[in-house]
């Protein structure tokens, strides 16, 4: 929008796109449902990006940011948007805690860089640190979402933010969010409450394609023990499709849910890629028609890659890297051939030379 101030770079590094934004937006008011006087905070303001897209379901909004220059920003831009709602308050996100009253929503965007400008994944190494202050936001708030970054270990951070201090304050994750776009993941969102929920969600997100599991009665982790195989011989797959998760549900690890709901099986125990015998409509992921199958045997190679010279390799659980294979294969890259190099049932290292099915 024409007049809006931009703040320096290193503001701008974490901000949300307009696609993450807009999905935290429908998040918040889900859970906020229809109360009509609902409020929200966001205690680590920034740009403001977030705040601005979520603040227009809420009577009151609090944007807190302890640089004056973006809080200048965040004034001028607020104005523009259209939000008189919207509170401006340049401060310590943490000091406002202390202070503030009971609110419906509470955001949280912890700065994900140390006291040297270096990255930090670990949620203890951000500022602030919020598993030193989820007690307190317990006390605070209905419910809190909390976007970390995608590195982290979403196992761990749940266990962490549902550890109790004792002060009476229980917290509990309700919903994991794992959002990818353009099958990259982009963000790590948390949303635990008070209340004790019975059910634990996670939703993994990629575009238009919404994966949601139960993960209530789940071990975590892992939240996948066994997984179907295929068990034909090798020389049955090719004609049948192959397919490769999106990278949240990657991310999430559920890949046993994933081969009960779509009834495939895997390649291998660790493959992370998936077979079935025929085609299936809206698989969270990329699907590919297997033309080709082969071992790494010089002649079984020789005879699988005739009239091929470029292809689009990747690896999944197997002893090469990507350009130490296709140097081996003697082939560029690029091209329609995909070649998936991965480790079978019986520990065979094997090729899946594919071509894009027409669901893609």
């Amino acid at each position: 929008m024409e007049g809006l101030i931009y703040p320096p770079h290193i503001s701008m590094e974490q901000c949300s796109s307009e696609q993450t934004a807009c999905y935290k937006a429908r998040l918040a008011e889900r859970l906020v449902g229809d109360v009509p006087e609902a409020g929200m905070a966001d205690l680590t303001g920034g740009f403001g990006v977030d705040f601005s897209f979520m603040a227009r379901r809420f009577r009151k909004a609090v944007y807190v940011e302890q640089q004056q220059h973006l809080c200048e920003a965040a004034r001028h831009n607020f104005e523009l948007l259209g939000l008189p709602q919207a509170e401006v308050v340049c401060g310590d996100g943490v000091d406002y805690l202390h202070q503030m009253t009971h609110t419906h929503l509470i955001y949280l965007d912890p700065a994900r860089r140390d006291t040297q400008g270096k990255r930090t994944y670990d949620m203890t190494d951000c500022t602030p640190d919020i598993s030193k202050i989820a007690d307190e936001i317990a006390g605070k708030c209905d419910f809190c979402i909390i976007k970390l970054s995608p590195m982290l270990d979403w196992h761990q951070a749940v266990a962490a933010l549902e550890q109790t201090t004792g002060d009476g304050h229980e917290k509990h994750v309700t919903e994991v969010h794992i959002i990818s776009l353009n099958n990259e993941c982009k963000e790590l969102l948390l949303v635990f409450a008070r209340h004790n929920s019975p059910k634990k969600t996670i939703y993994c997100v990629n575009d238009e394609k919404e994966f949601v599991l139960d993960i209530s009665q789940t071990a975590v982790p892992p939240l996948c023990k066994t997984i179907p195989l295929f068990t034909p011989a090798y020389s049955s797959l090719p004609g049948c499709y192959l397919y490769e998760p999106n990278a949240s549900i990657m991310k999430a690890g559920c890949f046993e849910a994933l081969a009960d709901r779509y009834d495939v099986k895997a390649v291998g125990r660790n493959s992370h890629l998936f077979i079935s015998a025929h085609s299936i409509d809206g698989f969270p992921g990329r699907s590919f028609v297997i033309e080709r199958v082969t071992t790494l045997n010089k002649r079984e190679l020789k005879t699988a890659l005739a009239g091929i010279n470029k292809a689009n390799i990747a690896v999944r659980n197997f002893p090469l890297a990507v350009a130490e294979l296709r140097k081996r294969l003697r082939l560029s890259d690029g091209g329609d051939c995909y070649i998936f190099a991965t480790t079978a049932r019986e520990k065979e290292h094997i090729l899946l030379i594919c071509r894009k099915s027409m669901q893609n």
